[in-house]
């Protein structure tokens, strides 16, 4: 019997004018889906805080070993399901929810310019919008800047690059916080599958 795998996944809490974040609520009634017998999911709600992220994630990672770590953010601009490839460590202007910014404006003193993940994004949204969910997927390289970003290559960083990054659009605009937790059900299952045929590659006798 193979052990389950753990997989985390992530929201924010509300911000600036969003006041209901749909990336916590989509991740809430992932929580209600679940990813099948196979995963343990276990959900978490980040504070908008980039003092507050770097406290977090190492405690999750250290404390539940997943296979992988999905974050998710809701983006104004977004008016698909968005995985990202890549987060980035400069240029951290904007203030969180304490009016707080880092004074180096990046994530990791002399760490990488960014950080890519290990999950071949563009074949995971291919995948997905072949298969008929309904709700179109796209691939970006430029998780923004704030927040997201920022726990994104933080996560890259702690994890070697076993996380991912999925923006989502605001409630209704034009996904139901049902449509988004069942595309991130999608996605997340297939990000697992994909890392787990890595490893069965890496460790064939290894059943």
């Amino acid at each position: 019997m193979a052990t389950k795998k753990k997989v985390i996944v992530t929201g924010f809490e509300p911000f600036g004018e969003h006041t209901v974040n749909a990336s916590w609520v989509a991740v809430q009634e992932l929580e209600r889906l679940g990813l099948g017998e196979a995963i343990d999911l276990h959900v978490c709600e980040v504070p908008v805080e980039y003092e507050a992220v770097q406290s977090l994630l190492p405690s999750l990672w250290k404390q539940h070993q997943p296979q992988l770590v999905v974050h998710v953010g809701v983006s104004g601009l977004a008016t698909t399901v968005t995985l990202e490839q890549c987060g980035h460590n400069q240029g951290y202007q904007q203030m969180d929810n304490c009016g707080f910014n880092p004074a180096s404006q990046c994530c990791m003193e002399n760490g990488p310019n960014y950080l890519d993940s290990v999950l071949d994004m563009d074949v995971i949204c291919r995948k997905v919008n072949d298969s008929g969910l309904g709700v179109v997927v796209s691939v970006s390289k430029d998780a923004g800047r704030y927040l997201c970003d920022y726990t994104y290559y933080t996560s890259l960083y702690l994890t070697q690059g076993r996380s991912a990054f999925i923006h989502v659009p605001p409630l209704g605009k034009p996904y139901s916080s049902q449509d988004l937790a069942r595309a991130l059900q999608t996605i997340v299952l297939e990000m697992s599958e994909l890392l787990n045929q890595a490893e069965e590659q890496q460790n064939p006798h290894d059943h």
